[in-house]
């Protein structure tokens, strides 16, 4: 008969990192935070990031040193390692689990299953920011708990010395876990349990045993205390949480809010998420992965052998109370500052902080609640197969908002060869989910800027005008006002007068817009934070001449086959440089090869250009397969057909230029 022992573990812990996080690494990214850390990890070194984190989190720079000083801002190698990284952490876990409760080993097993898969958090492939962020310091703290139980059990004062030590990485390098450490007291208060029943006895040795701990704990505080009201720290704006009139009804709200996402929502929110695409590719793959990873489960833990003492009540009370200790505790810090507990959002970052505690309150209600095994077993690897599946759904969240960004670099490399150095390049959004205007000006400046020195201003910039209108960076939506985008040691120095209105949208290409081909009337239907900017692009500013900007194979893989926004975008910059002939051969190519666009805004560049090569008929025709796609272009076609009258001398496409106008109900 099939049997498994303990040693096998480590090797289901691996499996199951793979299956959950794993499987879509060859086709992730850099997100968010990542990019301006790579950036600085290959243009600045290693070195910079002591300077860098001194006014946000100075401890945090000794890690992104030894890190980047070892692996190369490349997007896989960082996917890789944080694959190692996320099993380190159960590994630590495990390990813990069993200094603290040494003859419960398939409890242990259970939260530290619970603890690998949790599916609140799903950052997980941002991984360059987490891994130096959080999860080094979270694996320092979780090796401190079991250190601090091996002192307890064995009254060895180096464990101590050792607890403490890595206390200080899980404590001063991020705030993230610094309301985890009255875990350490009601652990070690349960330890002592064990060989001290008086509850008051026990509570003396137990404030003797957690004094040190406590005293590192405080002054982390008063380093906090210091760096929110007199440093520089300013990651974010923290303040009391006042939205409503009443704080103990916010408190109550808050609690009840934890406990629903933390006990129930995040494990079977797979269900929901399938069901809203239930035959899309990827939740078909999904359902596939969670079927399989019950099965794995079931057959695995009814094969293991771990042998356990009777107590399991006392194992599953000590569970629950320290599972509601640290939910409570770990939301502490996020909810005095204000920020949601949003599952499935860039916040649910939030929760690394209470990953451990709610695997430790899930294992305890099981072995509490479910007294018989089989059914226990059943239900666990229910929900750990749930886990697997809401973690593959992320990471192809993450998957398609990487090819978003591989096609942006790309098109931007098309359509805009090269530009001269101070442009801002403004917008009022990305068509991705995980990054925002300032971590994208890393892969603009590494596009368009490869042999960027140290110590110059940043050449080029994103700018939002959602975000930054009105603020520091971009005061105003007027000439010549300065352009300002600190980016951690270096910085850009722009002006509205030196820049270039973009847009990029969900469904089709980039565009260039200007007030003549691609200006506020075409685009009117459009959001005032973009068509508010037209007035200010300057395209001039396009080296329309210059070879092709040089996108890094090591970030974006290599060039992608020549589709529709291949043609659409070179056929901007031909009609830019007036080539009229290149544009139609472009069209003809494109049409040749069956490329059509998804968004029928497209179509200007190409009819345009049939019109100026005399093929009036193939304009004609262009002209009424966009407008009938797209009733919203027949602003768009107006001022094409308005313009065309005013340059061309063609009598005959005078005449067509005025008919279309008429059928189109233009103004004048």
């Amino acid at each position: 008969m099939l049997k498994f022992t303990k040693n096998s573990i480590p090797a289901l812990f691996a499996l199951l990192t793979i299956l959950a996080y794993g499987l879509l690494i060859p086709w992730l990214g850099f997100y968010w935070d990542d990019w301006p850390f790579a950036w600085i990890g290959e243009f600045l070194g290693p070195a910079e990031f002591i300077p860098a984190f001194e006014p946000f989190r100075p401890f945090i720079a000794p890690i992104f040193l030894l890190t980047t000083s070892i692996f190369p801002p490349i997007p896989i190698v960082w996917q890789a390692f944080g694959l190692v990284i996320r099993f380190l952490s159960v590994i630590a876990a495990w390990w813990a689990l069993n200094q603290i409760w040494e003859n419960h080993k398939s409890q242990n097993f259970a939260v530290s299953l619970l603890f690998l898969l949790y599916p609140g958090y799903s950052q997980q492939w941002v991984a360059f920011t987490h891994i130096n962020q959080e999860w080094v310091s979270l694996i320092a703290y979780l090796l401190s708990f079991g250190l601090t139980a091996q002192a307890v059990r064995r009254n060895k004062n180096h464990k101590t010395l050792l607890a403490l030590l890595l206390l200080f990485w899980g404590l001063f390098p991020t705030e993230y876990f610094v309301s985890m450490e009255p875990l350490r007291f009601l652990i070690i208060f349960f330890m002592l349990g064990e060989r001290t029943p008086n509850f008051w006895m026990r509570a003396k040795e137990t404030t003797k045993r957690w004094l040190p701990y406590l005293a590192l704990w405080l002054a982390n505080a008063g380093w906090l205390a210091y760096y929110y009201t007199r440093g520089g720290y300013n990651s974010y704006s923290v303040e009391a949480n006042s939205k409503s009139t009443s704080v103990f009804a916010d408190l109550l709200l808050g609690i009840w809010d934890l406990l629903y996402k933390s006990i129930w929502m995040v494990w079977v929110q797979f269900i929901s998420n399938f069901w809203d695409s239930p035959t899309a590719p990827t939740s078909i793959l999904g359902l596939a992965l969670v079927i399989f990873t019950f099965i794995l489960l079931i057959i695995y833990r009814q094969n293991l052998n771990l042998a356990d003492t009777a107590k399991r009540h006392i194992w599953a009370s000590q569970a629950i109370l320290l599972g509601l200790a640290g939910l409570l505790l770990g939301r502490i810090p996020s909810f005095l500052a204000g920020l949601p507990l949003k599952i499935g959002s860039t916040f649910d970052r939030l929760t690394i902080s209470i990953m451990f505690a709610s695997a430790l309150l899930i294992a305890g209600l099981l072995e509490l609640l479910v007294k018989n095994k089989k059914w226990r077993n059943l239900i666990l690897s229910g929900i750990l197969a749930l886990a697997v599946g809401q973690q593959f759904l992320s990471a192809n969240d993450f998957r398609r908002d990487w090819e978003k960004q591989r096609n942006l670099a790309w098109q931007l490399s098309w359509r805009i060869p090269a530009m001269e150095e101070g442009t801002a390049l403004i917008t009022h959004k990305l068509p991705m989910d995980s990054e925002s205007d300032q971590s994208f000006t890393a892969p603009l400046n590494w596009i368009y800027a490869p042999n960027y020195q140290a110590g110059d201003l940043l050449p080029y910039a994103f700018v939002n005008t959602i975000k930054r209108l009105g603020g520091y960076t971009l005061p105003a939506l007027e000439p010549d006002i300065p352009i300002k985008v600190p980016y951690r040691t270096v910085r850009f120095e722009g002006s509205t007068s030196a820049a270039i209105v973009i847009y990029a949208p969900e469904k089709g290409c980039l565009r260039v817009l200007d007030s003549v081909y691609a200006n506020a009337r075409t685009y009117n239907r459009e959001s005032d934070f973009l068509t508010d900017a037209i007035f200010l692009s300057d395209p001039s500013r396009i080296l329309t001449e210059a070879e092709s900007a040089t996108v890094p194979a090591s970030l974006f893989g290599k060039e992608p086959v020549h589709e529709w926004c291949y043609y659409s975008t070179k056929a901007e910059l031909a009609r830019q440089r007036g080539d009229w002939d290149e544009v139609v051969r472009l069209a003809d190519e494109a049409k040749s090869q069956g490329y059509t666009p998804v968004d029928a805004f497209e179509w200007l560049p190409f009819i345009e250009g049939y019109i100026y090569t005399e093929n009036l008929d193939r304009a004609e025709e262009l002209s009424q397969i966009a407008i009938k796609k797209e009733p919203r272009l027949r602003k768009g076609l107006c001022q094409l057909w308005g313009r065309v009258e005013a340059n061309i001398h063609h009598p005959e496409g005078q005449k067509l230029a005025q008919r279309i106008q008429n059928e189109l109900s233009c103004s004048p």
